[in-house]
């Protein structure tokens, strides 16, 4: 079978532009807004909207792996980090903490540049005994193939259904040096589009044994912040897209992941703006005219329908 790491013009990503282009435009308007609304917001309101956002990005990205983390023990792991006072601080176990480090290091340092020493630092905050569940694993550096390819598959033993395969152990210092040297290149690419091929990129070379989709999702927020955006988190509702998107990438065929990040990135305008006066009627019209503007293009109906799951309550869906 052969992946996208195999085809001979790997990692070069082609995508058209002019299919994106409204979508983009209205985000980038909107963090416009965003950021000229915000410095109006008094501290306590400022505060409690950024520990949301940090708190659900730590709780959704875990849940996206099957581990479901106590959210008051995050909130107040995140909180000392930060220095803020909340009310009913909690005791925060290794585990809570190790994923709050990652998240914060990634979002708060993003204008350093990013290294090998720091993904494995981070590769090491998430698995701090060592062990994924019962099975010890490398932790803080790239993987080996001692146990066989890195595979996802589905299906019962003998009838395994493969679904993607990582490149070789061997290829994996090569592929990360590569990527490290791209992700901290000064160039042209548009944030959101340079923080969705970042997360493929990563996640396609699966650096390793475990922890790869968190690594990745916290690269493309990483992104997201140092071009001047809120973070972004998937939650429940949306991982069946998700997938398909990584999925379709693999193809390749980059504009449903890239789509799939500006549509989280709305939402997640959608919930600052919210919280800076902007009323829930006006930004519900603008983004009725947002969806308005690219009704009926092919590459855009999956992203519609998920548009129309839009949170008019002003709560983050």
């Amino acid at each position: 079978m052969i992946f996208i790491h195999h085809r001979p013009d790997w990692p070069s990503f082609r995508w058209d532009s002019d299919v994106l282009s409204t979508h983009l435009s209205a985000t980038r308007y909107r963090q416009g807004r965003l950021i000229g609304r915000m410095g109006s917001l008094g501290f306590p309101m400022r505060t409690e909207a950024v520990m949301q956002a940090l708190t659900d990005d730590v709780l959704k990205s875990s849940e996206i792996e099957g581990e479901l983390l106590d959210r008051q023990q995050v909130r107040s792991s995140i909180a000392r980090r930060l220095g803020v006072e909340i009310a009913g601080l909690v005791h925060s176990d290794r585990q809570v903490d190790g994923s709050v480090e990652m998240m914060l290091d990634a979002t708060q340092r993003f204008e350093a540049p990013l290294n090998a020493e720091r993904l494995f630092a981070w590769h090491a905050s998430l698995f701090p005994t060592g062990r994924s569940g019962m099975t010890r694993i490398l932790v803080g550096s790239w993987r080996d193939d001692r146990t066989g390819p890195m595979q996802v598959i589905s299906g019962p033993i003998g009838r395994e259904k493969v679904h993607f395969e990582a490149p070789e152990a061997s290829r994996v210092e090569a592929e990360m040096r590569a990527f490290i040297d791209w992700f901290n290149a000064t160039d042209t690419i548009d944030g959101i589009i340079k923080a969705a091929l970042a997360h493929l990129w990563l996640v396609t070379i699966h650096p390793f044994e475990d922890g790869n989709g968190r690594t990745g999702r916290e690269v493309l927020n990483y992104i997201l912040r140092r071009t001047g955006f809120p973070q972004i988190y998937i939650p429940p509702s949306e991982h069946r897209f998700y997938f398909y998107s990584l999925t379709e990438g693999n193809k390749p065929n980059y504009v449903p992941l890239i789509d799939f990040v500006i549509h989280r990135m709305y939402q997640s305008l959608f919930y600052f703006l919210t919280r800076t006066g902007m009323s829930v009627d006006m930004f519900s019209k603008e983004f009725e005219r947002y969806n308005e503007a690219t009704e009926g293009k092919e590459e855009y109906k999956k992203f519609i329908e998920l548009s129309e799951k839009f949170n008019a309550a002003g709560t983050l869906p």
